[in-house]
């Protein structure tokens, strides 16, 4: 699930089924005509504190017909989704968070929202890399 998550979260960044401009809610409603199982459905959704661009964008009503999945699962999703730059190279949560503060202007949804879920997104983050130290011991 994971794996097919971190592949597809994106997905509604797809100009043919952008219908929002909210890529988790487009990617997921693809997702959702397309048979994909729930799970993977749910985590696309709400991937990386989508909630908190959902909210500046009016759409948390729509957001929340799906189901906000914490723990190891979703929290790995998010490393991967906030570990990786737009090139697909390896960085740190703090260097992709600044990436896309300076990529959106101030007065963006994109901007707002990811200034608010930083801590939230940086927590994640430590609990994965915790759960893979403890791993590796």
């Amino acid at each position: 699930m994971l794996i097919a998550a971190a592949w597809l979260h994106d997905i509604g960044y797809a100009p043919d089924i952008s219908d929002t401009g909210f890529h988790p809610l487009d990617g997921a409603r693809f997702l959702e005509r397309e048979g994909a199982p729930k799970r993977i459905v749910d985590l696309v959704a709400n991937h990386s504190c989508a909630r908190f661009e959902a909210d500046e964008r009016d759409l948390l009503p729509e957001l929340d017909r799906y189901e906000l999945e914490v723990g190891p699962v979703a929290d790995a999703l998010v490393y991967a989704d906030m570990t990786t730059g737009p090139t697909g190279g390896a960085v740190s949560v703090e260097g992709r968070l600044a990436e896309i503060l300076r990529r959106y202007e101030p007065e963006s949804p994109v901007h707002r929202a990811i200034s608010e879920a930083s801590g939230e997104l940086e927590a994640s983050v430590s609990r994965v890399e915790q759960r893979l130290a403890e791993l590796l011991r």
